[in-house]
């Protein structure tokens, strides 16, 4: 009986081959290569950074049974195909979410203190006698929207600062905290941060605009950790202008990277992190190889699997 044939990246070989003995693997060096072996392939394992060229292999990956990703996001995937041709999908939802969370609370605290003002007089070789940033973290209020495993842990680690957190989530929750869909927009005005970890789909394109923007307070931060789209860009940097919230602290764009002549690039009170977050950390391989093997074992023997993404919802 011939082996199930498998396609995976060169990089986490040295992770995962000794736990695929029962498979026939093509490990791939590029992008040429990844596309031929994906033809063939019943487990396929094609993260790359070009989403356009991965979308394009996965395309071309048609016996694809089980496809396997790092990404949290899914967006950049053939949805409509996979599903149609029965392909389980599992993404590397809450892998990083701790590492993330870390890199959101970075923001939040460069934002309070304008460690980004203070970088920029350090340069000059500039003393400053008057701190930029003077807001404080104690007993302020956090509206985080999205409540999945990042959000969770941003919620997790904002309770060290004694911040007062509202999440907001799909499903419903008998914590008095978390609030439905529905409920945040009018709140808005009640929060000094307001996070956005939720995943990009049609429901959350431009989540938030000039409509929200204009219902928050003049001197919150918004703090988006998701995806650019979740948020009107060009509202945003109206809002910035005009000075209507206090600030934004973005770890993402849309597109990405960002042109170089955007306008938010010097926005004001507006700090941009090029989508760092998912790789500023040391063992995110690690554990993606490790819930690969995990699912693999899963897998072979029909079991449920660990992070299975939903098609209708889109993550």
């Amino acid at each position: 009986m011939s082996k199930p044939k498998a396609a995976m990246a060169s990089l986490v070989r040295p992770l995962v081959e000794p736990h695929c003995g029962d498979l026939d693997v093509i490990w791939f060096n590029s992008t040429e290569e990844a596309m031929e072996a994906a033809q063939e392939a019943e487990i396929g394992w094609f993260d790359m950074y070009d989403k356009e060229q991965m979308a394009k292999t996965i395309a071309a990956a048609t016996n694809l049974k089980w496809l396997n990703s790092i990404y949290a996001g899914v967006e950049h995937f053939p949805l409509e195909q996979l599903k149609s041709q029965g392909t389980k999908l599992t993404n590397g939802a809450g892998l990083n979410s701790a590492p993330i969370a870390e890199f959101a609370i970075m923001m939040m605290l460069s934002a309070a203190k304008r460690l980004d003002t203070i970088i920029d007089h350090q340069r000059k070789h500039e003393w400053l006698e008057i701190p930029p940033g003077t807001a404080e973290i104690a007993d302020s209020k956090a509206l985080i929207i999205g409540y999945g495993g990042i959000g969770q842990q941003i919620a997790k680690q904002l309770t060290g600062f004694n911040v007062e957190i509202t999440a907001v989530r799909r499903s419903q929750s008998n914590d008095s905290n978390v609030i439905g869909l529905d409920d945040w927009r009018d709140r808005l005005g009640e929060f000094d941060w307001v996070f956005v970890s939720a995943p990009a789909t049609s429901e959350t394109n431009h989540l938030l605009g000039a409509e929200e923007f204009a219902k928050m307070k003049n001197s919150a931060w918004l703090i988006n950790i998701a995806r650019g789209t979740l948020v009107d860009q060009d509202a945003l940097v109206e809002a910035l202008n005009e000075k209507i919230i206090g600030g934004a602290a973005l770890d993402v764009a849309d597109p990405e990277p960002l042109p170089k002549d955007h306008p938010l690039w010097d926005a004001p009170n507006c700090m941009i992190t090029m989508h760092l977050s998912g790789q500023a950390q040391t063992r995110m391989f690690e554990r993606a190889a490790a819930r690969f093997v995990e699912n693999l074992k899963r897998y072979q023997a029909n079991e449920e699997m660990i992070a299975v993404a939903d098609f209708d919802r889109g993550y």
